[in-house]
């Protein structure tokens, strides 16, 4: 058994045992939270709900891609992210993560790149309510796990205060008790992706009003939450949970470490960063051994040990050693060098 598995094995029911992972969650994260992404966010934090990558409906159903929802029992609690606005398709995609073994499926309605656009989904799909409504009814229908959906809170010259709680109200009818906001609006003209993240104001008190105006559904909000402090001050405004992207994975000590003790209540005491690199590095030299590239892995780690005395000399030996030819774990424990004191000898 290796350090993964002594310090997971959580399997997440459907239902009320996911909900209660999703206080906290890692956004899903295209190009970034892949598998090895969340294999090391598992080691760092047993509670946290873990999301894939946005995985469209048509890869799976036409290009019978199947692969892409290939993840590792330590992962759970997981969720798969799948898009697209065909009702038939997501049900036969929904039917396909279910049968993966994922925890829940969530539909994205909030991603507002070009790609997502021309597709007819992600964000566009806030101005097409209905059609969402018939999408996750019939990916309800399809399973028996809890069906979510990731929003935003309007897109364009949308009015919020408007379009937000008859989206929920027809979510909600159409099944779904589970819902991710991002407190942004959307702009699909105009803006690039990375702007739509940064400039468009944030609108917490909205989702706010949403939980009290929605009390039977479970809302987590999302978007410029960069600590455990400011997802403990949303939890105590009334939000079931809280969804954390970047900040995360750029500085996953300060997040995720502490996560199972300040925010899910358990008193164990939490790894230190150089123990978490220790209880993963059997997973890196599994990966190794089955050909796969050290670079693959720890290009996710990177920020593990942001503000930390020789953080800039673990980034750089990674980023360095690790995309060469034959790179093995070699790497890790020079960069490792760089950040161990001598109180940490015994690691």
């Amino acid at each position: 058994m290796d350090g993964i598995e002594k310090r997971t094995g959580l399997r997440a029911a459907p239902g009320q045992a996911v909900a209660e992972s999703a206080r906290l969650s890692v956004a899903p994260m295209i190009d970034w939270t892949d598998r090895h992404c969340r294999a090391f966010h598992r080691v760092l934090s047993r509670r946290t709900l873990l999301y894939t990558e946005m995985i469209t409906a048509p890869a799976l159903v036409r290009g019978q891609a199947r692969h892409l929802l290939d993840f590792g029992e330590t992962e759970h609690p997981v969720a798969v992210q799948l898009g697209g606005s065909d009702p038939a398709e997501l049900a036969e995609a929904t039917v396909m993560a279910t049968d993966a073994g994922y925890d829940e499926i969530n539909l994205n309605v909030g991603c507002p790149s070009d790609r997502v656009q021309s597709g007819c989904f992600g964000a566009v799909l806030m101005e097409r309510p209905a059609l969402v409504g018939d999408c996750v009814a019939a990916m309800g229908h399809a399973t028996q796990l809890p069906v979510t959906v990731k929003c935003r809170i309007g897109v364009d010259d949308q009015v919020p205060e408007e379009v937000l709680p008859a989206f929920l109200e027809t979510i909600r009818a159409a099944g779904v008790r589970r819902v991710i906001i991002h407190a942004r609006k959307a702009w699909l003209q105009g803006l690039s992706p990375k702007e739509n993240r940064e400039i468009p104001p944030l609108e917490y008190p909205l989702v706010h009003a949403m939980k009290r105006a929605f009390p039977d559904m479970h809302i987590s909000i999302n978007g410029g939450i960069a600590s455990l402090d400011a997802a403990q001050e949303q939890l105590a405004a009334g939000t079931d949970g809280v969804m954390i992207g970047r900040a995360a994975y750029n500085q996953p000590a300060q997040i995720l470490l502490e996560a199972d003790r300040r925010i899910f209540g358990e008193d164990t005491e939490p790894l230190t960063a150089l123990e978490a690199v220790e209880q993963f590095r059997p997973y890196i030299a599994r990966h190794l051994s089955e050909g796969g590239r050290l670079h693959s892995v720890t290009r996710h780690m990177l920020g593990l040990f942001s503000g930390r005395p020789g953080a800039r000399g673990w980034r750089r030996v990674l980023s360095e050693g690790a995309t060469r030819p034959g790179a093995g774990l070699e790497v890790l424990d020079a960069a490792l060098d760089h950040v161990r004191t001598p109180a940490d000898a015994a690691i």
